[in-house]
């Protein structure tokens, strides 16, 4: 085998997983935020977990991103980690679709015209103005390129005559003459190809093409699809390293349940695998010497039938087995992967770069949601300026008065990391209300980290008034207190409508408490001057009265820009 065909096998494996890439992505984009609430809605219980995941991934052609969207609705609260492994036993189901796809079009059909007819076909949908018509333009264009790699990679495959080259016929006679050794070599094997590789269909159709080929033994072929089921999920254990604890737990669930299946198949090896290859009257340990070389080359084309019979056995067999002991695997990675001890208070939970999505539309909901908890934040640290008013000891007001600050600083940085990914997210293949939606969450974190500014602009006040000799009269306190309460209803308001929409609290609520705080800041800025005048109190204190007015005011303000960023227009009561 000469550089030169290694090097058209590996091109060969580009085409095939650039298409396989390009269709998982466009798919996704044209029906995403569907599937996103079919994998949201539908998984009332596990069976139906799993029958979600399995329709889900089969439609978006990638275990993947489905395993990704799942923890991320896990980070977000809107599965549970036990219905989350439910998902992930229906996405191992679901991805053995791509096999299947392999088998009986990339080997038994001749499709490289109709690659051709789908390349013309994708040509005007790609190149449309229409968001969802040019990402099923991408579908498709990725379809064709999966099918022509394929294509490729059989035909040089074949031209190699791969049967007849003593390099590799010696290597496969090496490794397979170690008995039950061999098959754990080829499991090892296929697990660190598809590590390496980062794509288990590849690896798939290869193995197909060395089984077809007569290369490759059924045994030792099985065991490599083994292998690729074991790799496949080592890629996401490694993406969740650096990411939160429920992402860990997810991806170790999945690396638990393909581990479970490969132990039992292993315990049953040559039994279950003559029982698989019977399904297609092929006897795994005989073959008939008298037999044509027509039949021999059919009964090589059967193996890759074989190989995905296997599969989808392998994975409805294992999901079978352990749907009833779930919650005993939600203990296993909740015992191996314990809650860290220490105080996340202050990092960001919902979104992780190294867990960003395969595809940027799906990383957009962890986004919304760490500004949803970003917002929760800046109330709880409103909630400190009416705690701070109440102080007269001067070492509590400096320690508090501290916390505020440091607050602050954490808002500042939340704000920076929050758009650095939505930048990331951006540089992604965004669809056209994507892009929107992630101008709208820059604009909603500027607007939040701006009422963290206001919040720290009245401790501030608050601050330079409790070092003076005077202080609020009652009448200022109970203004202020009953302005305090106004800003402080509207700020439940806006975690209700971001947390739950229009279904949340109706906005129209949140706009009639903003006409009612400006008119109240209005009637209190010509009172104080009034009050002044008739010397009340002094006109420094007056000073400190409307700043902080004025930027309660403020706050309702902000409150409204946040809103209308959801919204993405302007809005009136």
């Amino acid at each position: 085998m000469s550089l030169l065909d290694i090097i058209k096998v590996i091109g060969c494996l580009a085409l095939l997983m650039f298409g396989m890439k390009n269709m998982s992505e466009g798919i996704q984009k044209f029906a995403g935020g569907t599937l996103r609430k079919v994998l949201s809605a539908m998984t009332t219980n596990r069976f139906a977990g799993v029958i979600t995941g399995a329709v889900v991934t089969a439609s978006i052609q990638s275990s993947t991103a489905t395993t990704l969207m799942t923890v991320s609705f896990v980070n977000a609260g809107l599965l549970t980690l036990l219905q989350a492994i439910s998902v992930i036993m229906g996405a191992n189901i679901g991805t053995t679709l791509t096999a299947w796809i392999m088998a009986l079009f990339g080997f038994s059909v001749d499709l490289s015209q109709l690659s051709w007819m789908m390349f013309a076909v994708a040509i005007p949908f790609y190149f449309s103005g229409s968001s969802s018509k040019k990402s099923f333009g991408e579908f498709l264009f990725g379809f064709a390129f999966m099918f022509l790699g394929l294509i490729t990679l059989r035909t040089h495959a074949s031209e190699m005559n791969l049967q007849d080259n003593q390099a590799v016929m010696n290597f496969f006679m090496a490794t397979g003459g170690w008995g039950f050794a061999s098959i754990l070599f080829f499991v090892l094997m296929g697990g660190v190809l598809t590590l390496c590789v980062q794509s288990s269909a590849a690896i798939m159709a290869i193995t197909m093409i060395l089984c077809s080929a007569g290369v490759l033994p059924i045994y030792l072929g099985i065991a490599l699809v083994m292998g690729e089921n074991i790799g496949t999920t080592i890629t996401s254990n490694i993406a969740a390293l650096s990411a939160n604890t429920q992402a860990r737990r997810a991806a170790l669930a999945h690396l638990t349940f393909n581990m479970f299946g490969v132990i039992w198949v292993l315990v049953l090896f040559k039994p279950f695998i003559r029982m698989v290859c019977s399904v297609w009257g092929i006897d795994p340990d005989n073959s008939d010497p008298n037999m044509t070389p027509a039949q021999v080359e059919e009964m090589h084309f059967k193996l890759t039938y074989v190989l995905a019979t296997f599969h989808t056995a392998f994975n409805v067999i294992n999901t079978a087995l352990l749907i009833g002991f779930t919650k005993y695997i939600e203990k296993f990675v909740c015992g191996v992967i314990p809650q860290k001890e220490e105080d996340e208070e202050f990092r960001l939970r919902y979104i992780q770069s190294s867990m960003l999505s395969s595809t940027s539309e799906l990383s957009l909901l962890e986004a919304e949601k760490e500004i949803n908890l970003y917002m929760t934040r800046s109330h709880r640290m409103y909630g400190f300026i009416s705690d701070l008013m109440k102080i007269t000891d001067d070492s509590e007001f400096t320690k508090l008065f501290s916390r505020i600050e440091k607050y602050e600083s954490i808002s500042d940085r939340m704000e920076v990391e929050i758009a650095a990914y939505l930048t990331k997210v951006s540089e992604g293949r965004l669809s056209a209300e994507g892009k929107t939606k992630v101008q709208s969450m820059l604009r909603e974190i500027s607007e939040i980290e701006s009422i963290c500014d206001s919040i720290y602009n009245l401790a501030r006040t608050l601050n330079r008034k409790n070092k003076g000799k005077s202080d609020f009269t009652e009448a200022q306190y109970e203004h202020i207190g009953r302005m305090s309460e106004l800003v402080d209803g509207n700020l439940t308001n806006i975690e209700k409508f971001l947390s739950g929409g229009s279904k949340g609290i109706d906005h129209n609520v949140i706009l009639n408490v903003e006409n009612e705080i400006n008119n109240y800041r209005t009637e209190l800025k010509n009172k104080n001057v009034l009050d002044v005048d008739s010397h009340a109190y002094d006109y420094q204190m007056g000073v400190y009265y409307t700043d902080m007015i004025c930027d309660y005011e403020k706050i309702g303000d902000y409150i409204i820009n946040v809103l209308e960023a959801r919204f993405g227009q302007k809005l009136t009561a």
